[in-house]
């Protein structure tokens, strides 16, 4: 097969085109990034940044438009010191135009997403599907894959566990409390789900039936970290949410639109918690030697609701959109949602 004939010059040119281009388009990416992380953080809540710069469609246009300089200068530099023949000019020259494609197509892309990329109705819907995963993960495993916390332990003295940092709960290896509690032939208590604040004197967890084990080899199943994270912690997206509205009722912002619509989100969110979940979600409790308190729907409306119903006190509308949202959660099919609401 007889290839067409390419000119150097041309693929030089096109090539320098792109390397100089790309550069300028990363600059502008990158600064408009920026804004858009600063624009989250006082425009909503410093709590949604990590929602922020998590987003995809950001990372892969920049990622794009660094490979694609990254990949002219290196082609441009091989074009000019002769080291292609004509099938290698033509294949550089087709892989230009293939990328000069995808580069086009994902800067339309970006400019969608960046035009609302830290704004306060998108970061209110990043923070409402981040914990709705939270709370669906949580629904599936309301005991983590545990047992529920047991009458029979209460009432016996169990050796606590504590922590040797000083930080938010991130995560729970439940795997890793069960073998432990198989290895000393013991039964565990969970005394913090992630989302508490644990110091050198909160207990972790409490050990029963053994006397001698090794501290370290329960607490390193705990992950503490200096910030609290969305993906274990339903109740830290419920807060997150609610600073969200509740900045937004500040004298200096004034906005009660924006705090009616987060009570709406609100509204949502404890709707799907209380709906009926299929059974073949639901995770088998396989950790039978860890007991694991649930989630109290008492603490769930109190992060929800109390920021809002007090800083919105004398606003009449949020007051009575308020009223409303907890008169329909009243309503539901939730004996426990319904009496906290």
């Amino acid at each position: 097969t007889v290839l067409p004939a390419i000119n150097q010059g041309s693929v030089e040119s096109l090539l320098s085109i792109m390397a100089s281009s790309m550069l300028v388009i990363a600059t502008f990416a990158v600064g408009s990034m920026v804004a858009a992380y600063a624009s989250a953080a006082t425009a909503a809540t410093p709590r949604s940044i990590p929602l922020v710069i998590a987003d995809d469609v950001t990372q892969n246009a920049l990622s794009a438009f660094i490979g694609a300089f990254i990949f002219s200068l290196v082609s441009l530099v091989s074009v000019q010191n002769d080291l292609f023949e004509a099938a290698g000019l033509f294949a550089i020259f087709t892989l230009t135009l293939l990328v000069f494609t995808i580069v086009i197509i994902t800067f339309v892309r970006w400019v969608d997403r960046i035009a609302r990329l830290g704004r306060v109705g998108n970061t209110i819907g990043q923070v409402e599907t981040a914990t709705t995963h939270a709370m669906n993960r949580r629904r599936q495993a309301p005991t983590l894959c545990g047992l529920p916390v047991s009458p029979d332990l209460s009432g016996q003295p169990g050796a606590a566990v504590y922590s040797a940092e000083v930080g938010y709960i991130q995560n729970i290896d439940m795997e890793t409390l069960q073998s432990c509690a198989k290895a000393y032939d013991c039964r565990v208590q969970v005394a913090a789900l992630p989302g508490t604040f644990v110091s050198t004197t909160r207990p972790l967890l409490h050990v029963y039936g053994c006397q001698t084990f090794e501290p370290d080899d329960f607490a390193c199943a705990f992950a503490v970290g200096e910030n609290r994270t969305f993906e274990d912690d339903p109740r830290f997206g419920l807060l997150a949410l609610s600073e969200i509205a509740d900045k937004a009722l500040s004298p200096g912002v004034n906005d009660p639109g924006t705090a009616i619509n987060v009570i709406g989100t609100m509204v949502r969110l404890f709707t799907r918690w209380q709906a009926p979940l299929d059974e073949a979600l639901v995770q088998e409790n396989r950790c039978d030697r860890v007991y694991v308190p649930t989630l109290d729907i008492n603490d769930m409306l109190d992060d929800a609701f109390t920021a809002i119903a007090r800083d919105g006190a004398g606003i009449i509308e949020v007051s009575i959109r308020l009223q409303k949202a907890l008169s329909a959660l009243a309503e539901c099919n939730d004996p426990a949602l319904a009496a906290a609401a």
